[in-house]
């Protein structure tokens, strides 16, 4: 069962959310009636699928983004992840991946989630198991702190800033789209 203020924090953030679009208002109908049916439905543990929380970092002169290059899915991503028993909420959990994967403290999150991505991975359960499951991801947008630096963690491969323009070649539809909604919400 996850724990009752991190499942009622997921179903208000998702309640209160103003999808941009019809797939991402279907996508949030999806979402909440995850968390109706599932009273794990935030935590790995819950085998249905989860709620996971991930952040695209932007610096501070909202030119480039920060991506990770996964070390499980060998591709560049944005920082992001499970959520723990011990997260506020998902605003909570999206910055404490952020930071594990990063290294930056302090990120300056928008509360307000940027988009949903529900895609497949490969999950490790704690019998250390592993199966494709749903995650259903509540994507945030932050921005660096002045002059921060960002620091490889034995959470990634390897981390890069690139510019708005230039993702690397082979990344991802979720993570363009990503990008493309945050660079709506911060003017660009």
């Amino acid at each position: 069962m996850s724990p009752p203020h991190l499942h009622s924090a997921a179903q208000r953030v998702l309640r209160a959310w103003a999808a941009p679009d019809e797939s991402q208002d279907a996508l949030r109908a999806e979402y909440l009636a995850h968390l109706d049916a599932h009273s794990d439905a935030v935590l790995r543990e819950c085998r249905a699928g989860h709620i996971t929380a991930s952040t695209l970092i932007v610096d501070t002169s909202r030119e480039s983004v920060l991506l990770t290059l996964h070390p499980i899915v060998g591709r560049w991503l944005q920082t992001g992840g499970h959520c723990e028993p011990d997260d506020a909420d998902l605003v909570a959990a999206a910055a404490r991946e952020a930071a594990e994967e990063s290294g930056i403290d302090n990120l300056s999150i928008d509360a307000v989630p940027l988009r949903l991505d529900r895609h497949a991975v490969r999950c490790r359960a704690d019998d250390g198991h592993a199966t494709i499951l749903d995650h259903l991801d509540v994507q945030f947008l932050a921005v660096a702190p002045a002059f921060a630096r960002e620091v490889c963690t034995h959470e990634s491969l390897d981390l890069r800033w690139w510019p708005w323009s230039t993702l690397p070649e082979d990344t991802d539809a979720s993570v363009r789209a990503l990008v493309a909604a945050a660079l709506e919400r911060t003017g660009h």
